[in-house]
Order: structure tokens, then sequence, then C-alpha cells
């Protein structure tokens, strides 16, 4: 079916224009056909049309997890929320370490996924650190390859997997935590863990491992992107990268934006790794999002069960936030004055889009991938609601202001409210 969309303020070429658009063979126009009876209509007044949002960081959970989250349910969630595409971390059963791992996941996505999936490899084999995987015969079958979820402990073999990844072109997307700094910690070492008897885990376990990878892309030229800061020092040690011309990209989440260790309660919705850090960490993360230091927001969305997430600050790492991510940052960064409504779409969509070479944009002829937002809908976000299998997260019974209404993809209608 083919769509007007009409009288819409749509994202495009970095502003907001008022305009009509046309969805034609899966295909985005600005040149309306004269006789329009052919085209469904789609009133957008006063509604905003975007590129589809891209999430450089989930987990599906799918194989090995379902009892978690499904390929199918989370591409649900990501398209009720506005994302076009997902890039899907590889602490799966199997681990993606092989072709033939590999396509255990891919043959899920192509029978199951609502929305684009790009699946990472693994760095290492069964991400234990120990030896490289099949990165060579992986790398055509990848846009890049991660960890994610423990960081690659020796510097030898971090410095091969760059090595490797330069040669044929892809990203390392880097997980950075030095496990001899942990000591036992399961929430940031501050004033919430002193006061409530909580070990914590402190920053240098985070900023220390950018620092040694940043040493190493100097050595090797890699493409590098670092996963889910949460820590004042690691946006300077970005931001010194980059001010030397390194090929350097940094992603923070929405949880580490608008939350601080001051708001943490003994609830599994605020546990998740990186965690939660001080107020100085957000204020400097938010910094680092208006100069570019960090130019993407990625949710780490991590479903679990309810039993797994009952355990109050000791439950297992990780929340959802496909479902929420937009509707938070716009409520709380956008109508706050914090950043402009502009900002967040580069945030949320332009800029991953440039940095993975995607092509999700509003453009002339573009394959669609676009979504319709009414920014004035104001609600209370309902995890009970959600279609991830996922419940848990911090902003469960926030009020918000921005729902999803269409959503576009691969020229295609997936999802309507």
């Amino acid at each position: 079916m083919d769509f007007l969309l009409k009288d819409g303020l749509v994202y495009t070429d970095g502003k907001l224009v008022k305009t009509d658009l046309a969805i034609i063979d899966g295909k985005v126009s600005f040149c309306i056909p004269k006789d329009t009876c052919s085209l469904a209509l789609v009133n957008c007044l006063n509604k905003y049309i975007f590129p589809g949002f891209i999430d450089v960081h989930v987990h599906l959970r799918e194989p090995g997890f379902s009892y978690k989250e499904t390929i199918k349910s989370g591409t649900e969630a990501g398209a009720s929320a506005g994302y076009s595409a997902v890039f899907s971390m590889p602490n799966l059963k199997p681990v993606p370490d092989s072709v033939e791992n590999l396509k255990v996941q891919t043959d899920i996505i192509e029978k199951d996924a609502v929305i684009k999936v790009y699946p990472y490899a693994s760095i290492t084999k069964g991400q234990k650190g120990e030896e490289l995987s099949d990165m060579v015969d992986l790398a055509d079958k990848v846009l890049a390859f991660s960890d994610d979820g423990v960081g690659v402990q020796t510097d030898e073999m971090m410095k091969k997997a760059m090595q490797i990844a330069k040669e044929k072109g892809k990203f390392i997307v880097a997980h950075c935590e030095v496990n001899s700094l942990l000591n036992g910690g399961y929430i940031h070492d501050g004033e919430y863990a002193k006061a409530h008897g909580h070990k914590g885990i402190c920053s240098a376990s985070e900023y220390k491992q950018i620092e040694r990878d940043i040493e190493l892309v100097k050595q090797t030229g890699v493409k590098y992107h670092v996963c889910h800061v949460s820590a004042k020092e690691s946006v300077e040690v970005i931001r010194k990268a980059k001010k030397q011309g390194l090929n350097v990209s940094a992603e923070t989440g929405p949880h580490y934006l608008l939350l601080d260790d001051s708001m943490l309660k003994e609830d599994g919705g605020y546990k998740m790794n990186p965690p939660i850090r001080a107020k100085e960490d957000r204020l400097a993360l938010i910094e680092g999002i208006l100069d570019g230091t960090l130019e993407m927001i990625a949710t780490d969305h991590a479903p679990h069960s309810l039993e797994e997430k009952s355990k109050g600050l000791k439950s297992v790492n990780g929340i959802v936030g496909l479902e929420t991510a937009f509707p938070v940052l716009y409520t709380d960064l956008v109508k706050k004055g914090v950043l402009t409504l502009e900002q967040l779409i580069k945030l949320m969509s332009e800029n991953p889009s440039k940095r993975f070479d995607l092509n999700i944009e509003i453009k002339q002829d573009n394959e669609a991938n676009l979504t319709v937002f009414d920014l004035d809908n104001e609600y209370v976000i309902d995890s009970s609601e959600f279609k991830s299998k996922g419940r848990s997260t911090p902003f469960n019974g926030k009020k918000v202001y921005g729902k999803c209404l269409m959503n576009f993809c691969k020229g295609k209608l997936v999802y309507k409210r």
C-alpha cells in the first residue's frame, strides 16, 4: 500500500520542515502525484515525522534465552517505539563466534524480525577472552565485533582483534571494564552505596580500559566505538581521543543521562552494568552529548524475567529501554530546554546512521524508514503494556510526552497505534 502523510513536520536534511510526504513503492517521495486517490491518506497535522531511530546496543536474547526476549518480541517493541534498526549483542547461546553459530541467529532474524537487525559477532570465542573468534570468516557477514557484557582483559588479545577488524574494515565495539577493579561491586561506588551498605563499582573500572583501548586505536587505526559510557572520566578520555583525530565514537544511555545515584531505589529496575553513577557523572554525560563527544544514545535494552529482577539491587544486570527511550528523553531533555528536538533526532537516528553507514534518512527516493509521533500525547509509562517480554525499568510510572503513532521500515508499515 502507498501512503500520503499530509501536513506533517518532517525531519530532513538536519531540520524540521512542514511538508507533505508520500511513500510510493516503499520509497520516500516529496513529489506528490496530482491524483492521490490511490494513496492512503494519513493526516499528520501537528504531528512529527522522524527518520527511524537506530539503537546500536540491544539484547534480543535469542537464540538461547528466549524466556527473556525473542527476536520477534524485541523487534515488535522497537517497531512500536519508532525504531527502524537495532544492533543485537552477542551474549547468546550459541555465541556468534563462527559463521555456523551466527547463522543460528540470522535464520531467526530473517524469519521473525519486524525491523532491521544487525547482529554483532563476538570478539572472542564464547566471549571468554581466551582466543579470538573466527573474525576473518565472519567479517563479511557483520558490521562489527563486540564482547559486550565483558571487557577484553588482555592488551594482546584486543590489539590482535583490532588489527583484524582494521584489515577487514569493521568496527570494534567495546564493553570497557577492568575485572580486577570490580572487587565484588554491583552498584556505583558512591554515596548511596555507602549509606545503604552496598558494594561499589569504581569508575576507574570503566575509564581505565577505555584509556587502554585508545592507545591500541592509535597503534592500529581501527574504527572504535565505546559502549554505554557512564563515568565523567570516560567522557574526558573520549573527548581527548577525538581531538587527536582518532576514529572513535561513543554512546550513552537514557538512564545515565536522566538518573544519578541519589535517585536509586532498592529495586531491580535500577540495576544495570555499568551502574547509574553520581550527579557529576550525569552532568558530564549531558555535556558530552551537547559537544559531540558522545554522538549517540543507545538503550542497552536488556530484558530479564521477573524472577531475575526481583532481588532489588542484587538482581541480575539489565533493564529494558526501547519503549521508553524517546519519551523520557523528549520529556526531560527537550521539553526542559537541555536539548533541541533536532539534537535528539541526531543522537537517536542521524548520527548512528552516518557512523555505521546505514542511510536511514528521509530523502527523495530513499527507502522509507520513518516514524510518526504525536509529541502532545501525555501518558504514564506502564511496563505491563510493553511489547517486550522485559518489564524492569526505572521509568515505570513516569509521566511523559511523545507517542509513536506509525512506523515504516523497509518501505512497509510495521506498526500502527
